[in-house]
Parts: structure tokens; C-alpha cells; sequence
């Protein structure tokens, strides 16, 4: 897994995804002002990922199954990507839970 810290032209230019080994985002994040807020998001999902009760697990109007991510304070610091069916979406949970630690973070 990869971590991709990014940055726009907008107003809140620095955001992260998190990609998994083929390539695919698992989640990704909102837009931060400052390059140091991104970097406390990204640990803030590595830490919150590894806890079932931090999930808040959606279907979208669509029907596709996603989640979030939310911190102890109840914020969301990650919405991942739209999956298919829930079978989907538990194995990019379980992939996120197994692989963000060790992530490395590309700029």
C-alpha cells in the first residue's frame, strides 16, 4: 500500500489517498490549508483504521457500498472509494487494517 500525499491549485491544496498494491484508492481524504494537517490526517487514519468501531460503514444513492473513517472525536478523516458489493468493500477494510502501518508516503 501507498500513500500519496497530494497538491491542487485550490484553496485547501493537500490531500492524501491511500492505494492499494494494483493501483486502486482505498480512501481518500478532504482537502487540508496546510501540508502539516495532511500529514496529521494520514496518521490519524493509519491509527483510527485499526479500531471496527472508527468504520461507519454506507451504501450510496447508487447502491455501491463504501465507509468512513472517524476519529475519536467523531470527525471524518477518510471516505474510501465506491465498491460493488459489502464483500468488496469488507476486503478493502481488511487491506487498509493490514497494510496502512507500514505504508510509505509518496509526495
Amino acid at each position: 500500500m501507498t500513500i500519496k500525499l497530494r497538491k491542487s491549485d485550490a484553496n485547501e491544496p493537500f490531500s492524501f489517498i491511500f492505494v492499494n498494491a494494483e493501483g486502486k484508492t482505498i480512501i481518500k481524504s478532504e482537502n487540508y490549508a496546510q501540508k502539516a494537517s495532511a500529514k496529521n490526517g494520514i496518521e490519524s487514519v493509519k491509527k483510527n483504521c485499526q479500531e471496527d468501531s472508527r468504520y461507519e460503514l454506507k451504501e450510496s444513492s447508487n447502491g455501491k457500498q463504501f465507509f468512513n473513517i472517524k476519529s475519536t472525536n467523531g470527525q471524518i478523516v477518510g471516505t474510501s472509494a465506491l465498491f460493488s458489493d459489502v464483500i468488496e468493500r469488507s476486503a478493502a477494510i481488511a487491506e487498509l487494517k493490514a497494510n496502512s502501518e507500514d505504508a510509505i508516503i509518496e509526495e
